[in-house]
């Protein structure tokens, strides 16, 4: 049997005008060479965001966010709801929301963000007997019990982060934390909903309120603003920060982009390997709490072959009930039979109890962004083998 190998694969530094598709097929070829390692049908060249996005030039600037922002708002009071705590995600965005805003409520819910940042002490949460399913906690008493709370691992106060930026901007800004978004109604009816993963929820309850105006992360910059880069489907989110005032945006649908990879790697290897882009993984870290998966999804783009999920036996729990009188050959053997059948779709062999549903893009984005990291490596593809 096989091993499952993920390989990071260097390549030049990549700048806008690139053309990537020569430069990730060059580069894992001459890994190859250099190696010596050959391929197979169905395996898979992973190519992180970030160097998708910057050889298309997918960027834009502040006052191009604010453009579009003010264009969606009459008003210039405008509340900003669950924003997660993130100084390389959404501060940049805030000094766009703050440009073009004579006023900002911003309602953050506690004591956690969206992807298990912390914005206050839990203990002093519990001993001032606070619940937060209920309760509204004001600026004031934020300031009164939890001002001096900071970041644990960053070492940042994010409110008083936040609050500098809008400041600087010359823009008022007044915090809530609750984790109802609705109570941003007694504040504005102009509202940007910044969450990510539970967006969809978040519009909707404020949308039933016809006098509210509401755009999500994902409205914004869906269509260039004088000729800024654009997400058609995620608008802002899954943008991050490129320089002091712009921002690099996730890349849109790339599938002529990963065609070409897919074609150019058959031409030279006779070998049919599937293409994907990657950003965050899909996991939790246990030691901070923190979810990886800022971006919107795991993978924006890929080829048709990771489409779908695994079905996958559960070989424990085969191991501990229909094979517990067999060892050494006798049950492996027993083991490939059993996997071979489920390859073969026959029935009675979906031993899938207690297996994880996921996407395989899900899965093999994850295992990609553990391979690349988000520092110096300089492997922003991924070659990963026998994984089918």
């Amino acid at each position: 049997m096989k091993t499952t190998i993920a390989r990071g694969i260097k390549t030049p530094i990549i700048k806008s005008g690139d053309d990537l598709a020569t430069i990730v097929v060059d580069s894992v070829l001459r890994s190859s060479q250099e190696n010596n390692y050959e391929f197979s049908d169905k395996d898979i060249i992973a190519i992180t965001e970030a160097v998708v996005s910057i050889s298309k030039n997918n960027y834009a600037t502040i006052d191009d966010i604010s453009l579009d922002v003010k264009n969606k708002f009459n008003g210039d009071h405008i509340g900003v709801v669950f924003p997660i705590l993130s100084r390389n995600r959404f501060s940049i965005l805030l000094r766009a929301f703050a440009r073009v805003a004579k006023e900002l409520t911003i309602l953050l819910s506690y004591p956690f963000d969206e992807v298990g940042n912390g914005i206050l002490d839990e203990d002093k949460l519990r001993e001032l007997k606070i619940n937060p399913y209920s309760d509204v906690i004001s600026e004031e008493d934020y300031v009164k019990h939890f001002n001096n709370y900071i970041h644990p691992y960053t070492g940042v106060n994010m409110v008083k982060y936040y609050r500098e930026i809008c400041e600087l901007e010359n823009t008022k800004v007044n915090f809530i934390f609750s984790n109802n978004p609705s109570d941003i109604k007694k504040y504005t009816k102009n509202v940007i909903a910044a969450d990510i993963h539970t967006r969809f929820k978040t519009k909707s309850l404020l949308k039933s309120d016809l006098e509210m105006t509401v755009y999500g992360l994902d409205d914004i910059l869906t269509k260039p603003i004088n000729n800024s880069g654009y997400n058609e489907k995620y608008g802002l989110l899954g943008s991050n920060t490129a320089t002091k005032d712009k921002v690099k945006l996730f890349p849109n649908e790339s599938r002529d982009l990963l065609n070409e990879i897919q074609k150019r790697m058959f031409e030279k290897t006779g070998k049919k390997l599937e293409v994907m882009i990657y950003g965050d993984g899909a996991f939790k870290d246990p030691s901070t709490g923190i979810w990886e998966l800022a971006d919107p999804v795991v993978s924006p783009s890929y080829t048709e072959g990771l489409v779908g999920s695994p079905n996958e036996i559960k070989l424990k729990f085969l191991i501990d009930n229909e094979f517990k009188n067999l060892r050494g050959q006798e049950l492996e053997d027993a083991v490939a039979r059993k996997i071979a059948d489920k390859n073969n779709n026959l029935k009675g062999t979906d031993i899938s109890l207690g297996t994880t549903p996921r996407l395989y893009t899900s899965l093999l984005g994850s295992l990609a962004d553990l391979m690349s990291g988000s520092g110096d490596r300089g492997t922003p593809v991924v070659l990963i083998q026998n994984y089918f």
